[in-house]
């Protein structure tokens, strides 16, 4: 129940209405008992500064941050958090001791999906990333602090795959080279992520790579979570490879979330539900 002492949390983005955030994170605060409501809004580039003035202003306790304004928002931030800074972008700002704090949830959240759904050991993985923009960013940098000892960043602009391959190369226990040609690579690889947006809903057809460059015994992982098995993860089942769809990352963001402004258990099993039931409705 909504009462007057009802506090915010929120998401700032634009678009902003197409978000399943606030069914997701509403069901957990109901079930957490947590004296919250969770809310969206459509905040253009030009209003943003206002935007934060005003969720200061009403004492939020924090909010999440999508496009456009990852990156734009640290201005208005009193300091950000040392994984955010490295990935260059904020998609969690959070209210503590008197200060407004940007972190990033995105590499935390695939990497807590990912071993939760594979099990694999990343201290042995070679890993092929298709993309190199900022969700490749977050999801490099995860792998490289996790101690993945070889990254290759796959893109058709090599220039942009060379400057995240430069920046992966700072963790000494990682080797990272960038390419635009990865045939060789994905072959070889034990883990292969798309980081792009090939695939997403309506181009459901398409895949990032020929499903002849996967095999059995490979991890083929996809960012994208509508729809939940890609045209890449099904070609990769057939191949015999073990699959990992997008929509864990996007659960486990919003719960690493959750537990930044709250210090609670998150019922992350009942947030996977109502984003399943929610995404399964748009297709009808």
């Amino acid at each position: 129940m909504i009462t007057s002492q009802t506090g915010g949390l929120g998401l700032l983005g634009h678009p902003a209405g197409h978000s399943k955030s606030p069914e997701m994170m509403n069901a957990a605060l109901q079930m957490m008992d947590a004296p919250y409501v969770y809310l969206a809004f459509d905040v253009t580039p030009a209003v943003l500064k206002q935007a934060v003035e005003g969720l200061k202003a009403l004492k939020f306790k924090g909010w999440n941050v999508t496009i456009p304004h990852k990156t734009s928002i640290m201005e208005y931030l009193d300091g950000v958090a040392e994984s955010a800074r490295e990935i260059g972008a904020v998609n969690t700002v959070v209210y503590q001791d008197g200060k407004w704090t940007g972190h990033n949830t995105d590499g935390t959240g695939y990497l807590r999906s990912l071993k939760e759904e594979t099990s694999l050991d990343l201290s042995k993985q070679r890993v092929v990333i298709l993309g190199a923009g900022g969700a490749a960013r977050a999801v490099g940098y995860a792998l490289a602090t996790a101690g993945v000892p070889k990254v290759t960043i796959a893109n058709r602009t090599l220039d942009k795959a060379d400057r995240l391959a430069e920046h992966l190369s700072r963790w000494t226990s990682t080797e990272a080279i960038a390419i635009s040609d990865c045939q060789d690579e994905v072959r070889e690889a034990d883990l292969v992520v798309n980081t792009t947006s090939v695939g997403m809903f309506p181009r459901i057809n398409e895949t990032p790579i020929p499903a002849d460059w996967l095999h059995h015994g490979q991890i083929v992982s996809d960012l994208v979570y509508n729809p939940r098995e890609t045209a890449l993860l099904q070609a990769a089942k057939l191949k015999g490879a073990q699959i990992h769809c997008g929509l864990g990352m996007l659960v486990y963001q919003a719960a690493t979330a959750l537990e930044l402004w709250l210090d609670k258990p998150v019922p992350i099993q009942l947030m996977k539900q109502v984003l399943e039931a929610s995404l399964s409705g748009n297709k009808k």
